[in-house]
């Protein structure tokens, strides 16, 4: 016991004869810190926004005192792959996202960012919000912005330009680079070109992180793309929302797990994000169609599905797409979410609305249909495609962590469930990782990976993000068929220091901030 005393002290712990007053002091929690190690009991004590004190603080003066007991306390949540930009002014509690957890949200994926970013950041500041955001720059941007929807390299000048775009936005906070290499236009990109703003990106301190070119037949060299970005780039490169989808492709984890620990082994620094979902989320053109049928945008799309000729070479891609790749072979698994022309179709498959109209649901069928549903201006889907083998395998590996994907108005269960599943169903249920190493891949790694140093960690003068839950109860109940129900298990919330859900029911406070990239330049 002595021993201990004199640990705590050497730490910068408090015992009881060193006792001050704080704002919060919570009492007699089970701590998992967020960096992997076991847990243990100890009370917290906050002051403002910051961690002052962990140690025996039970007598401790305090304003607010929440008691713990028979819960865990962990580190605030850090959602590396958000979507929630610009709906965070609509939805300023983001509250799918905050009673899971996650306190703080990056926005900017998939190569998709607002520019310029400095007028971004600034609406953020001025933004009363419950949550934490940061935002990426995105590389299919500024290419839209310097070449429009056009398919071919940029000149040296345009190059400069877009080189000029993304240190403006570094400078002005971005916390990183994004690419969307599947989506257009940025699927039009040599990989030289995002070599060359990663190597700018690089000199701001920031990280690269890609919705990779192909995560169907193509993975295993958009594997190797992502990790060539990082090590030409000279910056950290992380593969996002890592998955194995296609019929041919169920167990290639194995080979893009064994991709990047060869890349770390050589100095590469290569990690991996992930959501515990079987089944993918995007727009209908974008996950059926050819990317070069957009170039020049959607009237000239229209046009290509108006020349026989192309029409049928448009056809014949999607057809492989439904059957070797996104449709998992089936038109079933491909789900309608959000169809702003006609909302009828909503939650029906492909096969749901042929049968509707007397006809067989055949993949040439389906491929008819999606053509159709992308003249009258599109719709998102989910995509049944994916393999459980692979979520627990990159689940399981060290440099993966959590992210949903998701946003607050996103009809996919990942939104309002990733975080709070994880916990439930693959460490209590089914016990693929333990809960320290989630914790640890859902706050201290993320941190780690976006240089927020004075986040992901349960320590003294760290801030007071932190989360009361109870692991034999924490648990997601959004499904594909209900993805807007709201997760259970989750009891208090801190961000910042102030209780923003309190006994699982969301506060009045708003003490979320607008977190800085390491190149950010505050203006003079």
């Amino acid at each position: 016991m002595r021993f201990a005393a004199l640990l705590l002290i050497s730490t910068g712990f408090l015992l009881p004869q060193q006792q001050a007053s704080f704002d919060v002091v919570i009492t007699g929690a089970r701590v998992v810190d967020g960096g992997g190690s076991p847990c243990f009991y100890a009370d917290i004590g906050i002051r403002g926004d910051t961690i002052a004190a962990i140690g025996l603080l039970a007598d401790a003066p305090s304003r607010t005192r929440i008691d713990a007991r028979g819960l865990t306390v962990t580190p605030g949540f850090i959602d590396v792959h958000n979507h929630s930009y610009p709906a965070i002014f609509d939805q300023p509690t983001a509250p799918g996202f905050l009673l899971q957890g996650v306190t703080t949200m990056i926005g900017g994926p998939d190569g998709s960012s607002p520019l310029p970013m400095k007028a971004a950041f600034d609406r953020l500041a001025a933004h009363k919000m419950s949550v934490n955001m940061a935002l990426c720059v995105g590389h299919g941007s500024v290419r839209q912005q310097v070449l429009k929807m056009e398919n071919r390299a940029p000149t040296p000048a345009e190059l400069n330009r877009m080189r000029e775009l993304v240190r403006d936005a570094m400078k002005a906070g971005a916390i990183g680079l994004s690419t969307g290499l599947f989506y257009t236009p940025a699927n039009f990109a040599a990989t030289e070109e995002v070599i060359e703003l990663a190597k700018v990106t690089a000199l701001y301190g920031g990280f690269h992180v890609s919705h990779i070119r192909d995560e169907g037949n193509g993975l295993l060299d958009s594997v190797k793309e992502t990790i060539r970005i990082g090590e030409e780039g000279g910056l950290p490169t992380q593969i996002t929302h890592h998955k194995v989808g296609g019929l041919t492709n169920k167990g290639k984890s194995v080979e893009t797990l064994r991709l990047v620990e060869e890349a770390r082994a050589r100095g590469v620094d290569v990690t991996i994000d992930q959501y515990p979902y079987t089944a993918s989320h995007t727009s209908l053109g974008a996950a059926l169609f050819p990317q070069n049928a957009f170039a020049g945008g959607n009237a000239s799309l229209l046009e290509r599905l108006s020349a026989p000729e192309q029409r049928a070479r448009i056809k014949a891609e999607i057809v492989r797409r439904i059957e070797g790749e996104r449709g998992g072979g089936d038109p079933k698994n491909i789900v309608l979410t959000s169809c702003a022309f006609d909302r009828s179709l909503q939650q029906k498959s492909l096969s749901d609305i042929l049968r509707a109209r007397g006809q067989q649901p055949t993949i040439d069928n389906a491929a008819e249909l999606a053509m159709e549903i992308q003249k009258k201006g599109g719709c998102s889907a989910t995509f049944h495609w994916i393999f459980e083998e692979d979520i627990e395998r990159i689940l399981k590996y060290p440099f993966t962590m959590v992210a949903s994907d998701g946003s607050i108005t996103m009809a996919h269960p990942r939104s309002n469930g990733t975080f709070v599943r994880v916990l439930g169903r693959y460490v209590r249920e089914r016990k693929v990782i333990t809960f320290e190493d989630a914790v640890r891949k859902m706050s201290g790694l993320p941190a780690q990976r976006l240089r927020i140093y004075d986040r992901g960690l349960i320590r003294p003068g760290m801030k007071a993000d932190l989360v009361i839950l109870d692991p034999a109860k924490v648990a997601d109940r959004a499904t594909f068929e209900k993805p807007m129900e709201l997760p259970v298990g989750i009891r208090d919330v801190l961000v910042n220091g102030r209780v923003a859900v309190r006994d699982g029911k969301i506060t009045a406070e708003r003490a979320g901030r607008v977190l800085y990239g390491p190149g950010y330049q505050a203006p003079k």
